[in-house]
């Protein structure tokens, strides 16, 4: 989809995407499947939590249809240094991070935002704007694939639970 496009699209099934080895990925695959998108970081405050709770989300209702997106991203106070490919397996591996599926360093906000990001911020504005506000932004995404609810940083992956089971 291009970049201007994003306005029109009726779900994420519409948008491709790199994984973190480079290759595109239709995000079409994962119809039919509850989808949490977030925005990653190693470096931040927030890395440590979130990591541990999005890995045991992924544990807990991944054979149930939840599958998880992560997208890294530099944009806050550099807090994602890794390059992509190896270095960004290695890290998640070392850091025992089983969140889900990879996918290469984008920008969230700007214009060179990815976008994936543009429209999930058209569909689902924060408190104060559209814009991410930091690391650890999370979308909750319906088996149609549109997104119904966006989660500040701060929000613990396992206080989405209760939302991710109403869809599952």
């Amino acid at each position: 989809m291009s970049d201007g496009d994003y306005k029109n699209a009726a779900s994420i099934y519409e948008f491709n995407v790199k994984d973190t080895h480079g290759n595109d990925v239709s995000l079409e695959k994962y119809k039919g499947q509850v989808i949490l998108i977030v925005n990653i970081a190693s470096k931040c405050g927030l890395t440590k939590n979130n990591y541990k709770k999005l890995t045991d989300l992924k544990e807990k209702y991944g054979e149930r249809g939840l599958t998880i997106l992560n997208f890294p991203c530099n944009q806050f106070g550099s807090q994602m240094p890794e390059a992509d490919g190896e270095a960004m397996v290695c890290h998640l591996r070392d850091s025992k991070a089983d969140i889900g599926e990879v996918f290469a360093k984008i920008d969230v906000n700007g214009d060179n935002a990815a976008p994936l990001y543009k429209y999930l911020k058209a569909k689902q504005s924060g408190t104060l704007g559209s814009g991410i506000k930091w690391n650890f932004t999370k979308f909750l995404v319906n088996r149609e694939g549109v997104p119904i609810n966006r989660y500040a940083p701060t929000t613990d992956p396992m206080d989405i639970a209760k939302d991710i089971e109403k869809l599952l």
